[in-house]
């Protein structure tokens, strides 16, 4: 879905026309049917390691997708974007390194900031401004900010759970 979305988002050069209704529409169906794959797969006992991993970078293609979109269109800082992008991909390169002492799953501190990214990518994304004033730009901002602090602090505690992760390993 992250290609329509793209395209969606590019089709209008971000403005407030259908295609950027239709990549709302896009994003938000790619991140319930995310939510809809871990709960089905979680009340049927088919959690695999396979899963921990490929789910997560799926999670990171499509929010990396939007906060380069967003960035691109001049809607959101790109220092937001890099912190946001250097910590997904740190994380995911670390969770690498450690598969052979084990698999680091999501954590409910990685669950919350994905939750909170999602929710400020989407008001970014649905057209507010021009709906209800510049003034709409405030909440997504702060939420914005919100995603901003819980993607640094759960990066630093997925940290502490690799070197804990080794450690034990090596014991």
């Amino acid at each position: 879905m992250v290609p329509f979305f793209v395209w969606f988002l590019l089709l209008d050069d971000g403005r407030d026309g259908l295609f950027r209704w239709l990549a709302v529409l896009v994003f938000a169906v790619a991140i319930y049917t995310d939510k809809l794959d871990g709960d089905l797969a979680r009340s049927r006992g088919l959690i695999t390691d396979f899963g921990k991993i490929a789910d997560p970078i799926a999670d990171k293609l499509l929010i990396g997708s939007a906060l380069i979109m967003l960035s691109y269109l001049g809607e959101l800082w790109w220092w937001v974007t890099i912190v946001i992008l250097v910590r997904e991909i740190g994380i995911t390169l670390l969770r690498f390194a450690v598969i052979r002492y084990g698999v680091m799953p999501a954590s409910r501190g990685g669950k919350l900031k994905t939750v909170v990214q999602t929710a400020a990518i989407l008001l970014f994304l649905i057209p507010l401004q021009s709906l209800l004033g510049p003034w709409a730009w405030w909440p997504a901002a702060a939420v914005m900010a919100a995603a901003v602090v819980i993607t640094v602090v759960t990066g630093v505690d997925y940290i502490v759970q690799a070197i804990r992760l080794r450690a034990a390993a090596r014991s």
